[in-house]
Protein backbone atom coordinates (compact mmCIF):
# COMPACT_ATOMS: atom_id res chain seq x y z
CA UNK A 1 0.00 0.00 0.00
CA UNK A 2 1.14 3.83 -0.70
CA UNK A 3 3.36 5.22 1.85
CA UNK A 4 0.87 8.13 1.71
CA UNK A 5 3.85 10.74 4.01
CA UNK A 6 6.46 9.66 1.70
CA UNK A 7 4.29 10.16 -1.54
CA UNK A 8 3.92 13.90 -0.08
CA UNK A 9 7.82 14.16 0.88
CA UNK A 10 8.44 12.95 -2.86
CA UNK A 11 6.31 15.31 -4.08
CA UNK A 12 7.83 18.40 -2.40
CA UNK A 13 11.19 16.88 -3.49
CA UNK A 14 10.24 16.75 -6.61
CA UNK A 15 8.87 20.23 -6.50
CA UNK A 16 11.82 21.76 -5.17
CA UNK A 17 14.60 19.48 -7.17
CA UNK A 18 16.06 20.09 -3.46
CA UNK A 19 16.26 18.35 -0.47
CA UNK A 20 16.77 20.79 1.75
CA UNK A 21 14.10 22.96 0.98
CA UNK A 22 11.85 20.28 0.74
CA UNK A 23 12.40 19.78 4.13
CA UNK A 24 12.01 23.49 5.68
CA UNK A 25 8.68 23.45 3.60
CA UNK A 26 7.42 20.12 5.76
CA UNK A 27 9.48 21.31 8.94
CA UNK A 28 11.74 18.19 9.15
CA UNK A 29 15.64 17.41 9.04
CA UNK A 30 16.75 17.57 5.13
CA UNK A 31 18.45 13.55 6.44
CA UNK A 32 14.77 12.67 6.88
CA UNK A 33 13.82 13.80 3.48
CA UNK A 34 16.78 11.86 2.24
CA UNK A 35 16.01 8.64 4.48
CA UNK A 36 12.21 8.90 3.52
CA UNK A 37 13.25 9.40 -0.38
CA UNK A 38 15.61 6.20 -0.17
CA UNK A 39 12.46 3.93 1.27
CA UNK A 40 9.36 5.44 -1.09
CA UNK A 41 12.18 3.97 -4.09
CA UNK A 42 12.64 1.04 -2.08
CA UNK A 43 9.07 0.50 -1.95
CA UNK A 44 8.55 1.75 -6.17
CA UNK A 45 11.78 -0.57 -7.25
CA UNK A 46 13.17 2.01 -8.76
CA UNK A 47 15.32 5.11 -8.44
CA UNK A 48 13.31 8.86 -9.17
CA UNK A 49 16.02 10.84 -8.81
CA UNK A 50 19.57 11.72 -9.91
CA UNK A 51 22.03 13.81 -8.82
CA UNK A 52 24.82 15.36 -10.29
CA UNK A 53 26.87 17.85 -8.18
CA UNK A 54 24.88 19.33 -5.97
CA UNK A 55 21.78 18.92 -8.38
CA UNK A 56 19.05 17.06 -8.45
CA UNK A 57 16.34 15.83 -11.37
CA UNK A 58 13.82 13.71 -11.70
CA UNK A 59 14.16 10.45 -13.76
CA UNK A 60 11.82 9.36 -16.46
CA UNK A 61 10.11 7.72 -13.67
CA UNK A 62 10.38 10.51 -11.34
CA UNK A 63 8.77 12.89 -13.52
CA UNK A 64 5.31 10.37 -13.96
CA UNK A 65 4.85 10.33 -10.90
CA UNK A 66 5.54 13.68 -10.22
CA UNK A 67 2.46 14.26 -12.37
CA UNK A 68 -0.23 11.80 -10.32
CA UNK A 69 1.31 13.97 -7.48
CA UNK A 70 0.44 17.30 -8.98
CA UNK A 71 -3.01 16.50 -9.66
CA UNK A 72 -3.60 14.52 -6.19
CA UNK A 73 -1.79 17.75 -3.88
CA UNK A 74 -3.48 20.58 -6.22
CA UNK A 75 -6.74 18.16 -5.12
CA UNK A 76 -5.81 18.05 -1.19
CA UNK A 77 -5.89 21.86 -1.46
CA UNK A 78 -9.30 21.94 -2.72
CA UNK A 79 -10.70 20.16 -0.09
CA UNK A 80 -8.57 22.51 2.21
CA UNK A 81 -10.44 25.01 0.85
CA UNK A 82 -13.86 23.77 0.92
CA UNK A 83 -13.23 22.72 4.59
CA UNK A 84 -11.88 25.98 5.02
CA UNK A 85 -15.06 27.84 3.56
CA UNK A 86 -17.35 25.60 5.35
CA UNK A 87 -16.07 26.24 8.73
CA UNK A 88 -16.46 29.62 7.47
CA UNK A 89 -19.90 29.43 6.26
CA UNK A 90 -18.73 30.21 3.01
CA UNK A 91 -20.08 27.34 1.80
CA UNK A 92 -22.77 24.53 2.92
CA UNK A 93 -26.77 23.66 2.33
CA UNK A 94 -29.06 24.41 4.67
CA UNK A 95 -32.53 22.22 4.82
CA UNK A 96 -35.34 22.94 6.45
CA UNK A 97 -38.98 21.94 7.01
CA UNK A 98 -41.91 24.27 7.96
CA UNK A 99 -45.39 24.78 7.63
CA UNK A 100 -47.58 26.42 4.71
CA UNK A 101 -48.27 29.33 6.92
CA UNK A 102 -44.82 29.92 8.32
CA UNK A 103 -43.11 29.64 4.70
CA UNK A 104 -45.85 32.07 3.37
CA UNK A 105 -45.81 34.47 6.28
CA UNK A 106 -42.33 34.16 7.77
CA UNK A 107 -39.89 32.66 5.98
CA UNK A 108 -39.35 35.26 3.42
CA UNK A 109 -38.32 37.84 5.64
CA UNK A 110 -36.37 34.87 7.85
CA UNK A 111 -34.65 33.90 4.78
CA UNK A 112 -33.84 37.42 3.55
CA UNK A 113 -31.73 38.01 7.19
CA UNK A 114 -29.96 34.54 6.97
CA UNK A 115 -28.52 35.25 3.21
CA UNK A 116 -27.67 38.53 4.37
CA UNK A 117 -25.27 37.15 6.66
CA UNK A 118 -24.48 34.48 4.99
CA UNK A 119 -24.72 34.79 1.10
CA UNK A 120 -22.96 31.80 0.33
CA UNK A 121 -25.21 29.38 1.53
CA UNK A 122 -27.35 27.14 -0.70
CA UNK A 123 -31.00 27.35 1.43
CA UNK A 124 -33.68 24.56 0.79
CA UNK A 125 -37.64 25.26 2.26
CA UNK A 126 -39.68 22.35 2.34
CA UNK A 127 -43.17 23.02 3.31
CA UNK A 128 -46.35 20.34 4.55
CA UNK A 129 -47.96 19.58 7.86
CA UNK A 130 -46.50 19.54 10.73
CA UNK A 131 -46.18 15.76 11.25
CA UNK A 132 -45.12 15.67 7.71
CA UNK A 133 -42.29 18.08 8.00
CA UNK A 134 -41.38 16.08 11.57
CA UNK A 135 -40.94 13.04 10.11
CA UNK A 136 -38.98 14.87 7.22
CA UNK A 137 -36.22 15.55 10.08
CA UNK A 138 -36.23 11.70 11.12
CA UNK A 139 -35.31 10.66 7.02
CA UNK A 140 -32.70 13.41 7.36
CA UNK A 141 -34.49 15.12 4.28
CA UNK A 142 -34.50 18.61 6.37
CA UNK A 143 -32.26 19.48 9.33
CA UNK A 144 -34.21 21.93 10.98
CA UNK A 145 -38.06 22.38 10.97
CA UNK A 146 -40.41 25.21 12.36
CA UNK A 147 -43.41 23.55 12.87
CA UNK A 148 -46.23 23.14 15.34
CA UNK A 149 -46.72 19.89 17.59
CA UNK A 150 -49.32 17.81 15.71
CA UNK A 151 -48.47 14.10 17.17
CA UNK A 152 -45.89 12.11 19.53
CA UNK A 153 -42.74 12.03 17.37
CA UNK A 154 -39.82 10.41 19.36
CA UNK A 155 -36.20 11.48 19.13
CA UNK A 156 -37.36 14.86 18.28
CA UNK A 157 -36.61 17.70 20.22
CA UNK A 158 -38.60 21.02 20.36
CA UNK A 159 -37.75 24.07 21.31
CA UNK A 160 -40.40 27.19 21.93
CA UNK A 161 -40.45 29.65 19.10
CA UNK A 162 -43.75 31.13 18.87
CA UNK A 163 -47.82 31.04 19.76
CA UNK A 164 -49.71 31.20 16.85
CA UNK A 165 -53.30 32.93 18.24
CA UNK A 166 -55.92 30.70 16.36
CA UNK A 167 -59.04 32.50 15.35
CA UNK A 168 -62.66 31.01 13.86
CA UNK A 169 -63.17 32.64 10.67
CA UNK A 170 -66.70 32.69 8.59
CA UNK A 171 -68.35 35.00 5.60
CA UNK A 172 -69.05 38.49 6.46
CA UNK A 173 -72.50 37.80 6.11
CA UNK A 174 -72.63 34.40 7.59
CA UNK A 175 -75.70 35.12 10.78
CA UNK A 176 -72.70 34.64 13.57
CA UNK A 177 -70.76 37.77 12.22
CA UNK A 178 -72.86 39.69 14.31
CA UNK A 179 -72.60 37.66 17.53
CA UNK A 180 -70.19 38.34 19.69
CA UNK A 181 -69.60 35.19 20.58
CA UNK A 182 -70.91 30.97 20.25
CA UNK A 183 -70.65 28.25 21.95
CA UNK A 184 -69.00 25.04 20.78
CA UNK A 185 -72.38 22.79 20.43
CA UNK A 186 -73.22 25.34 17.74
CA UNK A 187 -70.12 25.25 15.68
CA UNK A 188 -70.56 21.35 16.11
CA UNK A 189 -73.32 21.33 13.81
CA UNK A 190 -72.05 23.79 11.22
CA UNK A 191 -70.21 22.75 7.94
CA UNK A 192 -66.75 23.10 8.58
CA UNK A 193 -63.80 22.83 6.59
CA UNK A 194 -60.42 20.86 7.99
CA UNK A 195 -56.85 21.25 7.93
CA UNK A 196 -55.90 17.96 6.57
CA UNK A 197 -54.67 15.61 9.40
CA UNK A 198 -51.02 16.09 10.43
CA UNK A 199 -51.46 19.41 10.69
CA UNK A 200 -51.18 21.24 14.53
CA UNK A 201 -54.08 23.26 13.61
CA UNK A 202 -56.15 20.16 13.05
CA UNK A 203 -54.48 18.70 16.31
CA UNK A 204 -56.16 21.32 18.21
CA UNK A 205 -59.51 21.19 16.44
CA UNK A 206 -59.42 17.75 17.01
CA UNK A 207 -58.71 17.72 20.58
CA UNK A 208 -61.22 21.20 21.05
CA UNK A 209 -64.25 18.61 20.15
CA UNK A 210 -62.90 15.88 21.61
CA UNK A 211 -62.75 17.21 25.05
CA UNK A 212 -66.73 18.40 25.20
CA UNK A 213 -67.16 15.05 23.44
CA UNK A 214 -68.50 16.40 19.72
CA UNK A 215 -67.91 15.77 16.83
CA UNK A 216 -67.44 18.21 14.21
CA UNK A 217 -69.87 18.16 10.86
CA UNK A 218 -66.62 17.77 8.56
CA UNK A 219 -67.75 19.15 4.87
CA UNK A 220 -64.09 18.94 3.43
CA UNK A 221 -60.17 18.42 4.16
CA UNK A 222 -57.73 20.29 2.66
CA UNK A 223 -53.96 21.46 3.41
CA UNK A 224 -54.14 24.94 1.50
CA UNK A 225 -54.97 27.61 3.78
CA UNK A 226 -55.86 29.73 0.60
CA UNK A 227 -58.47 26.95 -0.59
CA UNK A 228 -60.16 26.76 2.94
CA UNK A 229 -60.42 30.91 2.63
CA UNK A 230 -61.95 30.79 -0.43
CA UNK A 231 -64.68 28.06 0.39
CA UNK A 232 -65.37 30.23 3.80
CA UNK A 233 -65.56 33.44 1.50
CA UNK A 234 -67.79 32.17 -0.95
CA UNK A 235 -70.26 30.70 2.87
CA UNK A 236 -69.31 27.21 2.39
CA UNK A 237 -68.58 26.43 5.87
CA UNK A 238 -66.62 27.72 8.58
CA UNK A 239 -62.81 26.96 9.86
CA UNK A 240 -60.40 27.73 12.83
CA UNK A 241 -56.95 29.46 11.06
CA UNK A 242 -54.04 30.79 12.15
CA UNK A 243 -54.87 34.18 12.88
CA UNK A 244 -51.57 35.89 10.58
CA UNK A 245 -52.91 33.83 7.72
CA UNK A 246 -55.88 35.52 7.90
CA UNK A 247 -55.09 39.55 8.63
CA UNK A 248 -55.57 40.58 5.40
CA UNK A 249 -59.15 39.25 4.51
CA UNK A 250 -59.98 40.43 7.83
CA UNK A 251 -58.77 44.44 7.48
CA UNK A 252 -60.37 43.95 3.81
CA UNK A 253 -63.73 42.61 5.03
CA UNK A 254 -63.70 39.48 2.50
CA UNK A 255 -63.58 37.51 6.19
CA UNK A 256 -65.12 37.62 9.71
CA UNK A 257 -64.45 36.23 12.93
CA UNK A 258 -66.51 35.51 15.82
CA UNK A 259 -64.99 34.39 19.25
CA UNK A 260 -65.42 30.80 20.58
CA UNK A 261 -66.96 30.53 24.23
CA UNK A 262 -64.31 29.82 26.85
CA UNK A 263 -60.52 31.16 26.51
CA UNK A 264 -58.42 31.98 23.55
CA UNK A 265 -56.87 29.10 21.64
CA UNK A 266 -53.35 28.93 20.48
CA UNK A 267 -51.09 26.84 18.58
CA UNK A 268 -47.48 26.02 19.60
CA UNK A 269 -44.85 26.61 17.03
CA UNK A 270 -41.26 25.26 18.18
CA UNK A 271 -38.04 24.70 16.61
CA UNK A 272 -37.50 20.93 15.98
CA UNK A 273 -34.39 18.87 14.92
CA UNK A 274 -33.03 15.25 15.89
CA UNK A 275 -32.21 14.53 19.44
CA UNK A 276 -28.45 13.23 19.36
CA UNK A 277 -27.57 14.19 15.94
CA UNK A 278 -24.87 16.48 15.09
CA UNK A 279 -25.85 19.18 13.20
CA UNK A 280 -24.52 20.85 10.33
CA UNK A 281 -22.48 24.57 10.84
CA UNK A 282 -25.43 25.90 8.61
CA UNK A 283 -28.26 24.60 10.77
CA UNK A 284 -26.68 25.72 14.18
CA UNK A 285 -26.19 29.19 12.83
CA UNK A 286 -29.95 29.25 11.48
CA UNK A 287 -30.80 27.91 15.08
CA UNK A 288 -28.59 30.51 16.88
CA UNK A 289 -30.32 33.45 14.67
CA UNK A 290 -34.16 31.75 15.58
CA UNK A 291 -33.24 31.52 19.50
CA UNK A 292 -32.12 35.65 19.25
CA UNK A 293 -35.63 36.58 17.80
CA UNK A 294 -38.03 34.01 19.42
CA UNK A 295 -40.20 36.05 22.06
CA UNK A 296 -39.00 36.28 25.76
CA UNK A 297 -41.04 33.27 28.10
CA UNK A 298 -41.75 36.01 30.67
CA UNK A 299 -43.90 37.96 28.29
CA UNK A 300 -47.30 37.97 30.17
CA UNK A 301 -48.95 38.08 26.24
CA UNK A 302 -48.02 35.00 23.40
CA UNK A 303 -46.39 36.38 20.38
CA UNK A 304 -47.02 34.83 16.88
CA UNK A 305 -45.70 35.38 13.47
CA UNK A 306 -46.77 39.14 13.45
CA UNK A 307 -45.01 40.34 16.12
CA UNK A 308 -42.18 38.61 15.42
CA UNK A 309 -41.92 39.93 12.00
CA UNK A 310 -42.40 43.76 13.90
CA UNK A 311 -39.72 43.32 15.58
CA UNK A 312 -37.36 41.96 12.70
CA UNK A 313 -38.56 44.81 10.31
CA UNK A 314 -37.65 47.26 13.15
CA UNK A 315 -34.36 45.49 13.87
CA UNK A 316 -33.48 45.42 10.27
CA UNK A 317 -34.35 49.55 9.79
CA UNK A 318 -32.43 50.26 12.84
CA UNK A 319 -29.32 48.01 10.84
CA UNK A 320 -29.61 49.75 7.24
CA UNK A 321 -30.04 53.29 8.95
CA UNK A 322 -26.51 52.44 11.02
CA UNK A 323 -24.75 51.33 7.59
CA UNK A 324 -25.97 54.40 6.30
CA UNK A 325 -25.07 56.59 9.25
CA UNK A 326 -22.30 55.24 10.72
CA UNK A 327 -20.83 57.75 13.41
Amino acid sequence: MLNFNQFRIFYYAAKNLNFTRAAQELFISQPAVTIQIKAFEAYCGMKLFKKRGRRNWLTDEGQALFSYAKTVFAIEKEIENTLDDMRKLKRGILKIATTKAYARYFMPLMLSSFHAKYPDIKIELNEGSSLDMTRSLLDFKNEVGIIAKAGEVPGIRLIPFSREEMVMVLAPDHPWARRESIALKELAAEPFIMKETGSGTRRLVDRLFEKKQYRPNILMETSSAEFIKQLVQRGDGVSFLVKAAVVTELKEKKLATVTLDGPAHYLDVSIAYIKNQPLSLPAKAFIDILKKIKPDPNLSSPEGIGMILARMLVQRRKEAQSKADPK
